[in-house]
């Protein structure tokens, strides 16, 4: 894709507006943003049968053009909405981040130095097929002080209208600036292209989707971002396991949502278990209608695995297939996970403290679990209330990112009259 010649007047006077209510928002007590978020999740619940027949509109649409995984994401059900109107009453009730003094200390000189947290300015988020996108971020900006654009796909065009609409109306109700939550409505690629170089107007970006974005995004932005990138995630079984729990954390870490990116997609089983414990949890997954993908010694063990290739090892597949490999040892799981993860979420499974301890040292991501499935990579679950989305990327955050996240840092110096000579 090539770089536009020019950004298109819309995009530049939604920047633009963005810019200004960033500054507004910034001097907005917390109070007041807090008030807002309670607002905008009180006016969704109030619409929830009219957003779940503009939903229904979209998934109709998207049938047959959207894989499954697609189309369940962009599903949107009186459960799933009452999901997102908590998760905007759970970010409400978070810590202000805005103002935060991280840490201070007095030079010999006598000025007092702080470190201050503040807001980061206009966020936009670019993102695919996922209406609760819309009022998960917008929530998470509002309230660490951020203005956002947002820009979804088009399959869920008519849905993340209807959304932002409510929580514009609500917001700005509330006292929030009339631009501090905006959607762009073009949804060609253009506008996409135009949003990653609004330089000087957008001040991190932020991509929710697949690897062509992602690509996109790294060879054409024009603007700091964060990637939110794949999740191809491992669960690590150790020889020292208990069975039990390894097979109730595998089964869930595959099976509880497969389309979303922190569920598992390869499984490494150290080799004294092969014969032991691995059919029978394999036998667990097929009754979830798992698809397993095996190495060789796998296909021994477990005769119905369909030969896993090497394409396998590196595969986000959203989906019920599971790659499974047998390794001889910790140091061969770690290596095979260094190797073929995205720095998402990895696990191990292990009553073997030494083996934990090496697992989170060496293992090269963003979070790393010891005994829990992978699904609670998640800013819902870290009681973040929501998440901007799952930085695999080391630079400013890594890992789910909530309020902090959405903060950078500047000093303030307290003097007394001191001069440098």
């Amino acid at each position: 894709m090539s770089a536009p010649s020019k950004i298109t007047a819309p995009l530049r006077q939604m920047g633009e507006r963005a810019k200004e209510a960033a500054a507004a928002l910034a001097q907005i007590p917390g109070d007041i943003r807090r008030k807002a978020l309670l607002a905008m999740a009180d006016a969704l619940d109030a619409e929830t049968d009219r957003l779940v027949a503009v939903n229904r509109e979209d998934v109709e649409a998207a049938r047959g053009s959207l894989t499954t995984a697609l189309v369940d994401r962009l599903t949107l059900t009186a459960g799933r909405l009452a999901g997102m109107t908590e998760g905007l009453r759970a970010i409400a009730e978070q810590p202000d981040p805005v103002g935060q003094v991280v840490e201070e200390w007095t030079r010999p000189n006598g000025l007092r130095i702080q470190r201050v947290r503040r807001p980061i300015g206009v966020i936009s988020v670019i993102y695919e097929a996922r209406p609760n996108v819309t009022a998960d971020v917008a929530g998470l900006c509002i309230m660490s002080g951020n203005a956002v654009i947002l820009r979804g796909s088009s399959a869920a065009l008519r849905t993340n209208v209807c959304v932002a609409g409510i929580l514009v109306q609500a917001g700005t109700k509330a006292g929030l600036p009339k631009y501090a939550i905006q959607l762009v409505e073009e949804t060609s690629r253009e506008s996409a292209m135009e949003l990653m170089q609004l330089k000087g107007l957008v001040d991190l970006l932020i991509p929710r989707g697949g690897p062509a974005l992602i690509a996109s995004i790294e060879q054409n932005a024009t603007v700091p971002y964060i990637i939110d990138g794949d999740g191809n995630c491992h669960v690590y079984v150790d020889r020292s396991a208990n069975p039990q729990t390894a097979a109730a954390i595998v089964v869930d870490a595959k099976t509880s949502k497969p389309s979303v990116c922190n569920a598992a997609e390869t499984l490494l089983v150290h080799a004294d278990l092969a014969e032991s414990w691995l059919p029978g949890v394999l036998d667990a997954l097929k009754g979830h209608g798992v698809e397993i993908r095996g190495d060789e010694i796998v296909q021994r063990v477990w005769p119905d695995a369909v030969p896993a290739t090497q394409q396998d090892w590196g595969t986000e597949y959203l989906d019920l297939i599971l790659a499974v490999r047998v390794v001889d040892s910790i140091e061969g799981a770690i290596s095979h996970v260094n190797r073929w993860g995205t720095s998402n979420a990895e696990a191990i499974v292990t009553d073997d403290p030494a083996a934990a301890e090496m697992f989170t040292k060496q293992v090269d991501s963003g979070t790393v679990f010891v005994n829990a499935s992978t699904r609670f990579s998640d800013g819902g679950q870290f009681g973040y209330g929501a998440e901007i989305g799952i930085s695999t990327q080391k630079l400013h955050a890594r890992g789910p990112m909530g309020l902090r996240e959405l903060t950078s840092s500047g000093y303030v110096v307290w003097g007394t009259g001191q001069v440098r000579s």
